[in-house]
């Protein structure tokens, strides 16, 4: 146990001397793996864990969800998400910026990224709120927190590798995520009024439209509800009917979401040839990026379980007599506190291997605590002093500081904290969705 704890140390300190984390997490792992063991069998577990990565048919829907939300984007549908949303709201004092938070909704269900989210809607909603005289606080505030629904409305990247991870049924991760995520919107939602009830020059109401004009707005989201209906409904049979019969597994699921993106775009106009490569490429780059830091965390995963953290601490647990609650409190604490320095995806991987084994030793359900551990890595997005949607928000932007957005954030994690307490001390929120299937 001993070198368990010397080894997350060690990874801690090479990623904050700036080493990417799958090569700090690998050359540790590889490390206390030959220090546990020897360095032929050690090699040995490292060589078959690189080909058995590299084969494993369950990891190809990692890349066709990417490529599915890189189509997406081509697609401009995050233009008429907002328009739609904002046909509905904009009247609404903060309503361009309740706006943006609901377009940021439906554009996560079909994107499954929150830096992508962040980076679309900010090119889109950002200029519409200054013309309008929006407050940058809020303006940028309502984008970076409405970017992190796209890490927990299904379909989402991350789910998939916590899935993978702990292997979890990807399928109930993804319709446990849906009721969190609209609790995410509404509790949003409170957050802006809360910023124009503190300043109400913030968020001037617009205009108001006429029903016309909203139904015109409607009918350009058509393709956004189809794709979506077409990735969820196909994965849990909702188009099992005569005479269609279509149920998919996640990767089928994947894979006709990435064709239906690619069909939409094409039939908007919005892709040429060279977009095509860009976006194949895109996809190539960020999956190898990801594959590396999974393998990199799956060599750590196997030296932690190897020195006997995970039963160390379940001893320790037992032997301090503390209740399940107690430590899935402390539990949720550590999170918090690491997200403040780790970035989301890191920070996941680094600790579900130690966790995990934890929690469901003391009877805790593995769906319920990955919808848990998404939502705090949520709240690590728009955090200071790492918060990736407020840095990604101020490269695209440019003209607004850091410290403007963490402080028009606030309001946003405070009810993400609020949020965190209801699915915690009524996990059935989460539950209630997955136990219908």
């Amino acid at each position: 146990m001993f070198e368990s704890l010397v080894g997350i140390v060690a990874v801690l300190a090479l990623v904050l001397l700036r080493m990417p984390i799958a090569f700090a997490m690998g050359i540790v792992g590889m490390a206390g793996l030959t220090y546990e063991t020897n360095f032929t069998a050690a090699i040995s577990l490292v060589s078959r864990l690189l080909i058995d990565t590299s084969q494993d048919y369950g990891l190809s829907v990692v890349p066709l969800f990417i490529l599915m939300g890189l189509f997406v984007n081509k697609g401009g549908i995050s233009r008429e998400l907002y328009q739609v949303s904002n046909a509905f709201l904009g009247h609404f004092r903060g309503g361009l910026a309740m706006a943006t938070i609901a377009a940021c909704g439906g554009f996560a269900a079909i994107c499954g990224s929150s830096l992508a989210t962040a980076a679309t809607m900010s090119k889109v909603v950002m200029p519409e709120m200054r013309k309008l005289g929006y407050s940058d606080e809020l303006s940028s505030a309502s984008i970076a927190a409405g970017g992190t629904l796209g890490i927990l409305i299904p379909p989402s990247v991350i789910l998939v590798i916590y899935g993978l991870l702990t292997e979890t049924s990807i399928g109930k991760l993804f319709i446990a995520g849906i009721i969190p995520g609209i609790l995410g919107i509404l509790f949003y939602l409170v957050a802006v009024q809360i910023s124009v009830f503190r300043n109400p020059a913030a968020g001037p109401a617009g205009r108001r439209f006429s029903l016309p004009e909203k139904l015109q707005a409607l009918r350009g989201v058509w393709s956004v509800l189809l794709l979506f209906f077409l990735v969820i409904g196909g994965l849990y049979g909702a188009l099992d009917f005569w005479p269609i019969h279509l149920t998919f597994s996640p990767t089928e699921a994947a894979g006709m979401g990435a064709m239906g993106a690619f069909l939409i775009a094409l039939f908007r106009g919005t892709l040429t040839v060279r977009e095509t490569f860009t976006v194949l490429k895109e996809t190539a780059t960020t999956t190898a990026q990801l594959f590396s830091v999974l393998i990199g965390a799956w060599i750590f995963s196997n030296f932690v379980n190897y020195a006997g953290l995970p039963e160390g601490l379940r001893e320790m647990i037992i032997a301090a007599d503390l209740s399940p609650w107690l430590v899935m409190t402390i539990i949720i604490l550590i999170y918090i506190a690491l997200g403040c320095v780790f970035e989301s995806l890191s920070m996941l991987l680094l600790t579900v291997p130690i966790f995990f084994p934890i929690v469901i030793g003391l009877g805790f359900d593995p769906v319920w605590f990955g919808i848990v551990v998404v939502v705090v890595t949520e709240i690590s997005l728009i955090t200071p002093p790492v918060g990736l949607n407020v840095f990604i928000l101020k490269s695209v932007v440019g003209d607004i500081s850091v410290g403007t957005i963490f402080r028009g954030v606030t309001p946003f994690w405070m009810m993400d904290i609020v949020r965190l307490i209801l699915l915690v001390l009524f996990p059935w929120l989460v539950l209630v969705l997955p136990s219908q299937m």
